[in-house]
Formats: structure tokens, C-alpha cells, sequence
């Protein structure tokens, strides 16, 4: 299936690791064009170079989406280098699953305000696209209690009650905004490779409670994000798409 995203321009935060160089390589290889921001410059520059390897282009730029004026810059800084945006992508999460009072802090600047953000700042540009999308990715954590409730959990519940909101005012301006929830992906320096070894026991409930035997990969999450960011996609809208290979139990009304 052809995607139509061929020439796509598209922003994804947090492009260097698991499921946002994932989405970042996706995006790439539909042959869209793909600026995508991190916080650590060696990464920045490895995801480059293996983008290169894959015969495609990807730009990065070092910043940290907590910086709210930093981040509303890069989107427009980035719109004028690109020539405008037809998707963006909002990854980025600081996995902060203990219940602390710091970590309700930085959820809420990291996971929930860097999506508002990238949101409201990318809207004009989306507008004049004509086939704009909005993508966020919240978890299956947001959907269900699980071990991750609190900071992380509630952040990412709200992710998907702001999306759904921004669908319905968007609708009518021909800007779609969807969500990607995320079962347990495992992938190199990732969450659950860490606790592989620092929390067997987590990691054996964790992996036990799917009924495929196994957690999923960056790649099939990605895949289900550049399809929904894609204009064969064009009356989605508002979904909260969960891939999670029937781990959650609840019927999703």
C-alpha cells in the first residue's frame, strides 16, 4: 500500500531511541521528509548516520521539549527550513513511574505540556498543509491501572483526553489528531530491558500478561503511527489506536 507520503514533511520529538527512531527510520522509508529533536548530540548524530544507511534523509536538532519556549522555536524554525509541516509526532515521555511529587511535575511538563505544545505551535502550519495530523503517543498505562499508575499513568490518560478534544475542534479545519497507545516494547537501553535484569520479577508479570507470549518492538509501533499521520488515513480521527498485543483486557467503547 502506498502510504502518499512521499515528500511528507514531518516533526517527531525524542527521534534517537526505541519507538521514536523507530518512527523517525517509518517515516524515512514512505519517503517522507523528517526533522526530529533529542536532548543528547551523539545520539542526534548516530540516528543521522544510520538514516543515511537506509538511503534517506533525517535532520536532528538537540533540545529538551521541557524547555516550552525552545520548543515552540524549533517547530517554527523547522516549518520554515522544511517548507511547512504535514504531520508531527509527539514520543516524547520521561517514564516517571514512581510516585513522587518531582515526578507529577515532570510528567506533566514532560509527557502532557510537550504535546499541548508541539500541538498548538504546529497548528498553522498544519492548517495550511490541508492534510495535517497530529499524532501522540500515551500507553496502555493510560488506559487501565496497572503498575505504572500515578505520574506516568495519569499523564498519559490525559494525553488521550486532550487529543480527543482536539479532534473534534479540529475536524472542521482539516487537521486530524489521533493517539498511539503503546503496549510493553522492548528494545535496546529501554524500559523493559532495564528491568530484565534490575526487576525480574516485574518483567516475568509483564510478559506473562500477554497473551502473544512476548512485548512488541519499536517497529510495530511506529507502523502504526506513520499510517495514521498518512492521507490514506483521512478520516481517522480521534482514535486512541492501541497496539499492545491483546495485553489490556478492557473493551474500548
Amino acid at each position: 500500500m502506498d502510504l502518499q507520503l512521499t515528500g511528507a514533511r514531518v516533526l517527531v520529538t525524542g527521534g534517537t531511541r526505541g519507538i521514536g527512531r523507530a518512527i523517525v527510520e517509518a517515516f524515512v522509508d514512505e519517503g517522507a521528509v523528517v526533522e526530529f529533536c533529542a536532548r543528547d548530540a551523539a545520539e542526534i548524530e548516530a540516528t543521522e548516520a544510520a538514516v543515511a544507511e537506509r538511503g534517506g534523509k533525517a535532520t536532528g536538532v538537540r533540545l529538551d521539549v521541557r524547555d516550552g519556549r525552545a520548543l515552540t522555536g524549533w517547530v517554527g524554525d523547522a516549518a520554515g527550513r522544511l517548507g511547512g509541516l504535514d504531520a508531527v509526532v509527539a514520543n516524547v515521555s520521561a517514564i516517571a513511574v514512581p510516585d513522587t511529587e518531582e515526578n507529577w511535575y515532570t510528567g506533566f511538563e514532560v509527557d502532557l505540556m510537550h504535546t499541548v505544545r508541539l500541538a498548538k505551535a504546529a497548528l498553522p502550519h498544519l492548517e495550511a498543509s490541508g492534510r495535517g495530523s497530529i499524532v501522540a503517543i500515551s500507553s496502555v498505562s493510560g488506559r487501565e491501572a496497572d503498575f505504572a499508575s500515578g505520574p506516568y499513568g495519569t499523564m498519559k490518560t490525559a494525553i488521550v483526553g486532550y487529543v480527543s478534544g482536539l479532534a473534534l475542534q479540529l475536524a472542521g479545519r482539516g487537521v486530524r489528531a489521533n493517539v498511539v497507545s503503546p503496549g510493553n516494547t522492548y528494545f535496546d537501553d529501554g524500559f523493559w530491558q532495564g528491568a530484565e535484569t534490575a526487576m525480574p520479577d516485574l518483567y516475568g508479570t509483564a510478559l506473562g500478561l500477554n497473551p502473544t507470549g512476548r512485548m512488541g518492538t519499536p517497529q510495530e509501533m511506529a507502523r502504526a503511527v506513520v499510517f495514521l499521520s498518512s492521507p490514506v488515513s483521512s478520516f481517522t480521527t480521534g482514535t486512541n489506536l492501541v497496539v499492545d498485543g491483546a495485553l489490556t483486557r478492557g473493551i474500548q467503547l
